[in-house]
């Protein structure tokens, strides 16, 4: 029943938007038809042509420029004074979308002018909120809600509802720059509800798009993806793509954040290649710098900061101040981890400067902890700690979860190299509460479902236009139809019924299908995550006890360190479905140098040929380790032998073969541990999880257990295939 109102739902919905995609294509084709029946050059054709404009003009420049061109020659000609303000004001719109903003303001100050000497009330206010566009890319934020204000006191005196929620919306995006949220999802939801009323389906997606980046930027991204979502299926249904750059960057910046890294590149790519075909340079800037961030991700830091210059160039040649400093901001943040620490100084003191003149909150907040991170670097402590907690009186104020989780990070480190031991520990809770309140299970779960529901809608909406179309053939059909040939119609009908309640049950199958491999994945995600059992913590803790009971300080705190290294890798791993082989060499190097630590009873060697790049090859998190651990715990009865583990890694034939031998007792032993039972059990829950993994990564994997003696050696070797895919470069 749930399935059948929500089909009844969403084709309800469909009917609404394809209702507005006709009437938008019908008013495209019937002014194309017009413009090219009426031959005459006069102001009916002047007016045609500005019309076509207004349709136009951003999402096809191109296009707008040439029918702008043809109308200014015909109102110069004919002396139109209506049709030349309407010209003026178009080349205003179009230099915005070009990036050149003190001619667009220009223009539209001449627009203003010609409509006043006309007593043209609503073409005054569309100058004034054109200009308050220009200033608002320029981020001169108080001028933009001048004139922002200004248009929208005339058109509530005209009672203009389409202008007024224009208003409405773009007063919202400077309360959003300047981080006043909720004035700025006030005026979005005011804006919405107006659009609404009158069917403007892409007023709506932008509304819901725009509330989504505040939820975004407060890490509330359950908020923000739900927005998104909505946003995205609006387009979709009235089968608008142009409009979706924002959107696409903003779901990219969700995945990044999320450390979906190949999800958040791919949504980046298709907005920077549609922003490129608009040529839109302040949109191409920031799909740019969402790259960057990206590459930073994944430790592609020469790649990342190419990304963070070009779009600091972009911004540069538009003047664009709050993407500029947004930019210095990115690029210090790469130089401070390339240390080059004074290049990285200048280029926060010059985003501090720029984020002061323009008013903006958020990026003095992202700046201040640059520079506590730069002080820090450099133990200045004092001056690491201002800014530290000037960047934390902002994030609390504007509720941005991400950085008040940061600067508490550091916050802490800094109290604690200052002896302020209590605001230390103070510090790390308050980090530890807020790292859980951005990644705990409810989140990631609701996250998923979300993506499955747009995804749904989709398949929904594709049926319900395939119904709509053979319902209006029925219709139309039926029109024509005898009374003698009814039975045939009736036939179709039933035909039709059937195949829509066929493909609605697939489609519910499907969905059915999604949430099981979901539930799948989170079921191996715990299974991984259980893999530090509690044995080995009690013995790693008891152990601890032992060297500070000893008095040991210094072999503590290296024992100590080792040891949360590893349960935070461990943690980390079982994450994803994949982790870079790098980080889980390193779980394995700090596995081995704890157990090692105490009393140095095992040599090991982790052996890694040229072929193998570990930094650009992902495999499956908790392979190898389990096998080190049964060589660890079960291999040697011997303690008067040298205790020999080692791991080699070769990439042969595209294979990545993985060894782990010791030196024991070897597994055909009379002698070996009782507990052989958990090693046996060990090996077949890996070789069952290599072979789905293979499947799902298309590429062979297994797992080989051998007692040495076969090859007159002592001990035990493990020989795994492992699966794995290239990270991208």
């Amino acid at each position: 029943m749930i399935f059948i109102n929500n089909c009844l739902r969403y084709l309800f919905i469909f009917f609404l938007f394809i209702g507005v995609l006709q009437a938008q294509n019908s008013k495209i084709d019937s002014l194309k038809t017009a413009i090219e029946n009426h031959n005459a050059n006069d102001t009916v054709r002047v007016n045609l042509l500005n019309a076509m404009i207004h349709q136009v003009y951003d999402t096809d420049v191109n296009k707008a420029e040439i029918l702008l061109r043809e109308s200014g020659d015909l109102t110069e000609k004919l002396n139109f004074e209506k049709g030349k303000a309407d010209v003026i004001y178009y080349k205003a719109h179009i230099e915005i979308i070009k990036s050149n903003y003190p001619k667009a303001v220009n223009y539209a100050n001449q627009a203003l002018k010609q409509y006043k000497l006309l007593k043209d009330r609503s073409g005054e206010s569309r100058s004034l909120n054109c200009i308050g566009i220009a200033y608002e890319y320029q981020a001169n934020y108080p001028k933009a809600l001048e004139y922002y204000k200004k248009s929208a006191i005339i058109d509530e005196a005209l009672n203009d509802l389409k202008g007024i929620s224009g208003s409405l919306n773009n007063i919202g995006n400077v309360y959003a720059y300047q981080g006043n949220y909720k004035e700025a999802i006030l005026n979005y939801n005011q804006a919405k509800e107006i659009k609404k009323q009158l069917k403007d389906f892409n007023g709506v997606a932008r509304a819901y798009n725009n509330i989504g980046s505040i939820y975004a930027e407060q890490s509330n991204f359950l908020l923000a993806l739900e927005n998104f979502n909505r946003a995205l299926a609006t387009y979709d249904s009235i089968q608008n793509k142009e409009r979706t750059v924002n959107l696409l960057m903003n779901v990219g910046t969700i995945y990044q954040i999320q450390n979906k890294l190949d999800e958040a590149i791919v949504y980046f790519n298709k907005a920077l290649e549609r922003s490129r075909e608009q040529n839109d340079k302040r949109v191409i800037a920031m799909c740019l710098n969402g790259l960057g961030n990206v590459y930073k991700s994944q430790f592609k830091n020469e790649k990342a900061l190419v990304s963070f210059y070009d779009a600091l160039e972009i911004n540069k040649s538009i003047d664009n101040k709050v993407q500029i400093a947004r930019s210095l901001n990115h690029v210090a943040d790469l130089q401070l981890i390339l240390d080059q620490k004074n290049k990285a100084l200048g280029n926060y003191k010059k985003a501090l400067a720029l984020n002061k003149d323009v008013g903006s909150q958020i990026g003095m907040c992202k700046t201040y902890l640059g520079l506590a991170k730069y002080y820090h670097s450099q133990k200045q402590f004092t001056e690491a700690l201002k800014n530290a907690l000037n960047s934390q009186d902002i994030a609390i104020r504007l509720e941005l979860i991400r950085l008040q989780k940061e600067t508490a990070g550091l916050l802490s480190t800094i109290y604690k190299n200052t002896g302020n031991y209590k605001k230390a520990l103070a510090s790390h809770e308050q980090f530890k509460i807020l790292n859980d309140s951005l990644f705990n299970k409810e989140n990631i779960e609701r996250i998923a479902q979300l993506e499955y529901e747009y995804k749904y809608k989709q398949a929904i909406d594709s049926a319900n236009i395939r119904e709509l179309k053979l319902t209006k053939t029925v219709l139309t059909t039926s029109k024509d139809l005898e009374k003698s040939k009814r039975n045939y119609l009736w036939a179709i009908i039933g035909f039709l019924v059937v195949s829509i309640a066929s493909v609605s049950f697939i489609f519910y199958e499907k969905l059915r299908s999604a949430k099981a491999i979901a539930q799948n994945v989170i079921i191996e995600q715990k299974l991984l995550r259980s893999q530090m059992t509690p044995h080995f913590i009690f013995n790693s803790l008891s152990v601890l006890q032992g060297i500070i009971l000893n008095k040991e300080e210094k072999k503590s705190v290296s024992y100590l360190s080792r040891f949360s290294k590893l349960l935070r890798l461990t943690l980390e791993n079982s994450r994803d479905k994949t982790v870079l082989l790098s980080k889980e060499l390193m779980a394995i190097e700090n596995y081995l140098a704890l157990q090692n630590l105490e009393n140095k009873s095992y040599k090991y060697c982790i052996n890694i040929e040229d072929s193998v790049d570990t930094s650009t090859l992902k495999i499956p998190p908790m392979l190898i380790q389990p096998f080190v651990e049964n060589a660890v715990e079960h291999a040697f009865t011997d303690s008067s032998i040298i205790r020999k583990i080692d791991v080699n890694l070769v990439l042969v034939n595209n294979q990545l073969i993985c060894t782990i031998t010791d030196n024991g007792i070897g597994i055909d032993s009379p002698k070996k541990y009782k507990r052989d039972t958990k090693k046996s059990l060990s090996t077949t829950i890996t070789s069952e999880r290599l072979k789905i993994l293979s499947k799902d990564l298309k590429m062979e994997g297994s797992v080989i257990v051998e007692d040495r003696k076969k090859y007159n050696e002592q001990g035990t070797i493990v020989t795994l295939i492992i699966p794995y895919k290239k990270q991208n470069i």
